[in-house]
Formats: structure tokens, C-alpha cells, sequence
């Protein structure tokens, strides 16, 4: 298949990294992007020289001291400049989504709408909100001394991206590093380097109308390689990253000798959604099924396990079993409507089903079996998957799907396994039977049940009557365990791009200056 001349209709360069303002084209393929609805189709392709992460840095490093000192006014300019260019190239963004990730159109066109809100929540400075949070203050100390705390930016912030919403993860991070006056390198998945150019290519315009100096934001290109290259790079002063936990542990590793050094990880889940006797069977029967399959099981939030009490599970099960083979799958812009498009590679969708497969030999009842059709119209040889659901006896911690039916592993797709339980003290038990903590929910109409369970359950996203998949960028986002660092994203972005400096301002003269006890000084000394 020939890459020569790739370049997506979104796109306003070739395939490059953007460095100090400038586009640099990749030749080569070395890293590539396909559509997975039509894998025979390259979205992006171009060798990123592992050189170019000293010269991001060093871009960075440059546009640091102007960009860090410039009012804040100015910064937020620029920031409002970007939302409106993201609002004009919304269609421009969508298209490259569903082109690169295969989500369907309309959920595409969710996730390039969403760009522009996260510059009007990072820049709210109500009380409570993000900006009033590294907003500086003074205190009175005594009738002389003020005390005054101020927030200065970290510095370069290295942001890698995921593929499975590889423009609103990464504005997340980039638009409140940003608003305190970082500079970024961005590093987007080696699935989806179109998006994350685009965004670099929108961002630097913005930038340029401000009058910023260039090299504010940077974006290269690479795989594996080139992220550990970013990550322990000596010229970085913060790592924001969002993928799976054997990454984050190699990103905690290259750090050890650097405690000074923002790492904010999010890494995945193992979530759990509760259904008990009392609930409302239908919202959670549709919630269930929405939170486990959506986008196609890729979501870090999915449901991955279902807790059902025995009172109502005959009438749970077969419903939530339903609705999954109800879903409709289909090519991501076919014209009638697609819950569910490909997964982004044929190896993703291979290792989900080998994981039930595993499942069924250690005892689990598969209760929908999955398939890979192969005959979606308009997308030949997509890595199309249908939804499985697996019933097993219960949860437990254990690694290896062969021999534990109730394994504690992230699969990224619409896998979602069953048990029933006797009690709500035995759900929030299962519910916890993991080491990961993203999201959890409860589906009851008892308010204490609830209250319960929001107390009890160990995540950091938790809800009630709503789906695990189901978040606000006005609440913080992250999780705890093998799901993250207690550095939510979010609201909470700004909280990881700023550091607070404490001061004390004392405005007496010398001839008050108080001497400690042990002290003497004669103002002969001073000659």
C-alpha cells in the first residue's frame, strides 16, 4: 500500500512535526494511521526522527520565560482566539476523528463539539471554580508582615495522548498548561498523529494571532520510542499522560530521580456498575448497555463488570443481553444510525476475543457471543467487533483470564462480564475486587443505598442512576489505584499545571526588626 503524498483534507501541511512555530514534513512511514472501517486506507504516514525531541523541548524551553510573564490576559487571549477557530474548524476535526479512530460521525462530531467548552471552564474564576483555585491571594500576618501566595507554571509539560479521544484528552491537558503559562510538547498516540498535528496546526494559529512567541506549543510524532525519549527528558518539567497502566509504570520508573516533576497519570479501569433489587430496570438496563459498548468498548469509564442482585437478575440479564444484540454496527458515516463502528486495530479486536474465549474455558457462561462480521457495507475488512457479555461466579484479583474466570484485566472493548449477588454488602464488595479505581455506579431508587455506596466505593468518579461512562468537564476526572495518581484531570487540570509560592513581605524598618532570644545587635556594627 503507497503512502507517498498522504495528506488528510483536514490537514493544512503534510504530515510533520511542528516545532517552534514551523511545520517539518516526515517522509517515510514509519509511523502510519488507517481508517479502521477501511484499513487498506492511510490517514497518516511519516518517519519521526527521534532527534526532533530535543529540538520540541528546546522550543519550548525557549518560549518559556515570554509566555510564563506575558499578563494573563494575553494567555487567555489566546485561548479564546483558539475556541473560535476550533468553533470554524468543527466539521474539519470531526471528519479527521472518524477517519482516524473509526468512531461513527455523530459521536465524532460529539467529541470535536467539546474542544471549545474546555476553554470557558478552565478560565472560570467563580468561587470553586477552576481559575480561583490558582488564583493568588494576601493574608494579613501581623500589622507589618503580609503573607502572599502566588502560582507559577511548572514549565515544558509533555503531553501524550491517547487514540480513543485523541483531540479532547489532549486539549484537556494543553488548554489549562496554557492558562498558567506553560509551554507543551505534545506526543499524540502513533494511531491517531493526524488529530493530534491538527490540533497542534489549529493551536499554533491561534497563538500566531496572539503575538505568542513561537514555539508554545509543539507537536511530534513517534511511537514507543520516542515517548520514553519525552518523558525522561532532562529539559521537561511535567508528564500528563492518559493510557493503560503498563505505560504509566514505565513513565513512573523514568522518573524516580526526578520527584520534582509533575507526572498526572490516568490509566484505565476495571468499573463496575451495580443493580440492585430496587432499581429502575429499564434506565439501568440502557445505561448498562450504553456504558459498556460505547465507542465500541473504548473508554477508559466503560462498564466492564455488572453486579446484579438475585432478586431481579432473571429480569436484568436477558434485557441487558438484548439490548447488546441490538446494537447496530456499521461503518462510522453510513447514513442510518451506528451505535458502534471498528476498534482501532485488528489487534485490539483479536485480544478481546481471544479474552472471551479464555473466559468460556475457565468456566464462564458467555451469554452473547461476539463476533467479527466481516460483511459491514461500506467498510471492507474493518476490525469490526460485536458485543459480548459473559457471565461468571465472581470477581476476583487475579491476572490470567484462563484460569480465573473473574480476572481483574482491562480489556479496551465491548467485553462486559456478569454476577449476581445476594446483598448491597456483598455488591460494593465485588464492586471493589479490583485493583484499578476510575468509575463505579449504583442503580437504586433507596437513598441510603446510595449514600452507601458513594462512600464506600473505591473510585474516583462515582455515580448514581447513571452510567460509568458518564463524566462532566466541570467535575475533576481521574482515579486511584492502577487508574491514576490522585491528579484528576477535568476541572482539575489547573491544579497540576501551577505550583504555589509562599512569601512573607515585611514592611517595617529595621529599628523593630525583633532579635531572638541568644541574639544581640549594635547598630555601631553597621560602621
Amino acid at each position: 500500500m503507497s503512502t507517498t503524498g498522504v495528506k488528510h483534507p483536514s490537514l493544512a501541511n503534510p504530515p510533520s512535526n511542528l516545532i517552534g512555530g514551523r511545520a517539518i514534513e516526515l517522509t517515510g512511514a514509519g509511523v502510519r494511521s488507517h481508517n479502521p472501517a477501511r484499513p487498506q486506507e492511510t490517514v497518516w504516514a511519516g518517519d519521526a526522527p527521534i532527534e526532533h525531541v530535543d529540538m520540541a523541548v528546546a522550543a519550548a524551553n525557549k518560549a518559556l520565560p515570554a509566555w510564563a510573564r506575558a499578563p494573563r490576559e494575553q494567555r487567555f487571549e489566546a485561548l479564546r482566539i483558539y475556541q473560535r477557530l476550533l468553533k470554524d474548524r468543527v466539521d474539519d476535526i470531526a471528519d479527521l476523528i472518524c477517519d482516524e479512530t473509526g468512531k461513527a460521525l455523530w459521536e465524532a462530531k460529539q467529541e470535536a463539539g467539546l474542544l471549545g467548552g474546555k476553554v470557558d471552564i478552565t478560565l472560570d474564576d467563580t468561587p470553586g471554580g477552576p481559575l480561583s483555585r490558582v488564583t493568588g491571594f494576601d493574608t494579613k500576618i501581623t500589622d507589618t508582615r503580609t503573607g502572599r501566595c502566588v502560582f507559577r507554571p511548572h514549565g515544558v509539560m509533555a503531553v501524550l495522548g491517547p487514540f480513543n479521544f485523541p483531540a479532547h484528552l489532549a486539549n484537556g491537558h494543553i488548554v489549562p498548561a496554557l492558562a498558567v503559562g506553560c509551554t507543551v510538547v505534545l506526543k499524540p498516540s502513533d494511531k491517531t498523529p493526524g488529530v493530534g498535528q491538527l490540533m497542534g496546526e489549529i493551536m499554533t494559529e491561534a497563538l500566531r494571532q496572539a503575538g505568542a512567541p513561537d514555539g508554545v506549543v509543539n507537536v511530534i510524532q513517534g511511537a514507543a520510542d520516542v515517548a520514553s525519549a519525552l518523558s525522561r527528558h532532562s529539559g521537561v518539567n511535567g508528564i500528563l499522560f492518559t493510557g493503560s497502566w503498563p505505560v504509566g509504570r514505565k513513565i513512573l520508573e523514568s522518573n524516580l530521580d526526578t520527584p520534582g516533576r509533575i507526572v498526572a497519570l490516568e490509566l484505565g479501569g476495571n468499573n463496575p456498575a451495580i443493580v440492585m433489587d430496587d432499581a429502575d430496570l429499564r434506565l439501568a438496563a440502557i445505561e448498562c448497555a450504553r456504558a459498556a459498548f460505547a465507542t465500541t468498548g473504548q473508554r477508559c469509564t466503560c462498564t466492564r463488570r455488572i453486579i446484579v442482585h438475585e432478586r431481579i437478575a432473571d429480569r436484568f440479564i436477558p434485557a441487558l443481553c438484548k439490548a447488546a444484540s441490538a446494537l447496530v454496527i456499521g461503518a462510522p458515516r453510513a447514513e442510518h444510525p451506528v451505535f458502534m463502528g471498528p476498534v482501532i486495530r485488528a489487534e485490539a479486536r483479536d485480544a478481546a476475543l481471544r479474552f472471551v474465549a479464555d473466559l468460556s474455558k475457565s468456566g464462564a457462561e458467555i451469554l452473547v457471543e461476539p463476533g467479527a462480521p466481516t460483511d459491514v457495507p461500506g467498510a471492507p475488512g474493518g476490525h469490526f467487533i460485536s458485543p459480548a457479555v459473559a457471565r461468571v461466579d465472581r470477581f476476583s484479583l487475579g491476572d490470567d483470564a484462563g484460569r480465573d474466570a473473574g480476572c481483574d484485566i482491562e480489556v479496551f472493548g465491548p467485553v462486559v462480564r456478569i454476577c449476581v449477588v445476594k446483598s448491597l454488602d456483598e455488591a460494593i464488595e465485588q464492586a471493589n475486587t479490583t485493583r484499578y479505581g476510575l468509575a463505579a455506579s449504583i442503580f437504586t431508587q433507596s437513598e441510603q443505598s446510595a449514600e452507601r455506596f458513594l462512600f464506600d466505593a473505591r473510585a474516583g468518579c462515582v455515580n448514581v442512576n447513571a452510567g460509568t461512562a458518564g463524566a462532566s468537564g466541570k467535575l475533576p476526572f481521574g482515579g486511584l489505584g492502577l487508574s491514576g495518581n490522585h491528579r484528576p484531570a477535568g476541572a482539575f487540570s489547573l491544579d497540576y499545571c501551577a505550583y504555589p509560592v509562599a512569601s512573607l513581605i515585611e514592611r517595617a524598618d529595621g529599628s523593630t526588626a525583633a532579635l531572638s532570644p541568644g541574639m544581640r545587635f549594635e547598630d555601631s556594627w553597621l560602621g
